[in-house]
């Protein structure tokens, strides 16, 4: 008598992507996004071909290991200036997210800007929200090809512009065009170039939302940054439950009906496809598409705006109004985080303002150790390792100071051109019966001799022979 099969259950661990076609929204936060499209895109495109003392005005020359910022110059040894800067951007975005919640993913993180330009581009060669669901369902043909096949050209064409522009911030985007368009560049930037408009051309044209799901380790975190008086997109629930759809004539407090006439709209505008009546959601990039529908289809209606609106847990549950919650802004966290932000900006461009453009290191000539010359001098050999890291070229003086008598026995005035580094052999005597026996501490001291209030010191080490 043969068994019964056990009865076998498929569990799928990951849960199949449906495709989101976001509807097209007019508003005062939908012209926002845009004016930050608009922004952020005229800086990273424009700021290549800015020329500044000849030059381009941000290049980072990793091969000359130099970064250009206009008229600012830095070398390796100033990576702390980087470093602060990567600090400041860590303390602005908790600062902005304890104010605002995901006000940067919605309106200036670089996977929106560029979504919200793909899809634009979506808009203007498939057509509106319907239009683009009839293609996807309907069998290839002509027209279908046509369209897909434009959009995906100019989203190629964008991508590859934006990779070429890129690495245009590390290599000069002149030279940088004149080869692509000879097909001349060399291995390493078509790799960048191809690299950067494929992560680009593939976040903001298929991955889209599932970059902020799943990819963006912001979207996790960002919880931790909340708290009850944070600013985030809400849907009142109060005022629109029960939904209901009625027509404008019927009264629907008579109905017992809440203000949503659950026409779904904000479901369908927005870009990762969730659903704001159902509370705050961490798929949510906070950027309000779902406000500005809502308040269309209210002005519709014949009702009031803030269906759904920028509110904070506390102001919900408690009915405050607009003047509450902003009194709310200025508590403890934001305090500190404000404080400290404050502060390290404040050193930050103190310290950039004092920063000395002259840099000098000695090295003592190990392979000739001190010896006699002639008149009882004792002679020591260095060299002189001068960074000028301006763009301005000095006329510099050095002198040696620390032992009685002590002078170069080299020429004392050297040039050196600007953000440019120089080897200077110099010898070093003094007299013998001035100084110890064994080491003796010296200073270098560099001034500069054309105007500029510069001196820069460094320690060394005169060795007198026993």
């Amino acid at each position: 008598m043969s068994q019964p099969q056990p009865h076998i259950a498929v569990v799928k661990m990951y849960k199949a992507r449906e495709e989101i076609y976001p509807r097209e929204v007019s508003g005062r936060f939908s012209r926002l996004r845009w004016l930050c499209v608009w922004l952020t895109q005229l800086v990273f495109y424009g700021l290549p071909w800015l020329s500044w003392n000849g030059r381009q005005s941000v290049l980072f020359d990793l091969g000359a290991r130099k970064f250009y910022i206009f008229g600012l110059v830095l070398w390796p040894q100033d990576f702390i200036y980087l470093a602060a800067l990567l600090i400041i951007c860590a303390y602005s975005l908790f600062l902005f997210t304890a104010v605002a919640g995901r006000v940067w993913c919605g309106y200036a993180c670089p996977q929106t800007v560029y979504t919200e330009i793909f899809m634009w581009i979506e808009r203007r060669i498939e057509g509106t929200r319907s239009a683009r669901m009839r293609l996807a369902r309907q069998p290839w043909n002509v027209e279908k090809v046509a369209r897909k096949g434009g959009k995906h050209l100019a989203w190629t064409a964008l991508a590859l512009w934006t990779g070429l522009t890129f690495v245009g911030y590390f290599t000069p985007i002149q030279t940088l065009v004149h080869e692509a368009t000879g097909l001349t560049l060399g291995p390493w930037e078509w790799f960048w170039v191809i690299f950067y408009a494929f992560a680009t051309y593939g976040n903001a044209g298929w991955m889209r939302e599932q970059v902020c799901k799943y990819m963006c380790p912001y979207a996790r975190f960002q919880s931790a940054m909340f708290d009850k008086d944070t600013l985030i997109v809400t849907y009142d629930g109060v005022r629109g439950e029960p939904r209901g759809a009625l027509p404008k004539h019927e009264a629907r407090a008579e109905r017992g009906l809440g203000d949503c006439i659950d026409c779904s709209m904000c479901v369908q505008v927005c870009p990762t496809g969730i659903d704001i009546r159902k509370g705050l959601q961490y798929e949510c990039i906070g950027c309000a598409a779902c406000i500005d529908a809502c308040d269309s289809v209210m002005d519709k209606v014949g009702m009031r705006h803030g269906l759904i609106r920028y509110s904070t847990d506390h102001a919900m549950k408690q009915g405050w109004k607009f003047k509450q919650v902003r009194e709310r802004i200025f508590r403890p966290r934001v305090l500190v985080y404000t404080g400290l932000l404050v502060l390290i900006v404040a050193a930050f461009f103190t310290t950039l303002a004092m920063r000395t453009p002259l840099k000098l290191d000695v090295i003592r000539d190990r392979g000739s150790m001190g010896r006699e010359v002639e008149d009882g001098l004792i002679e020591n050999v260095y060299r002189l390792q001068i960074m000028n890291t301006a763009e301005t070229a000095r006329h510099l003086r050095i002198t040696v100071h620390g032992i009685d008598g002590i002078a170069l026995a080299t020429s004392n005035a050297i040039d050196i051109d600007g953000t440019t580094s120089r080897v200077v052999p110099v010898r070093v005597r003094a007299p013998g019966s001035r100084a110890n026996p064994g080491s003796n501490k010296i200073t270098f001291e560099l001034q500069s001799l054309d105007g500029a209030k510069l001196d820069v010191r460094e320690k060394a080490v005169f060795i007198v022979p026993r």
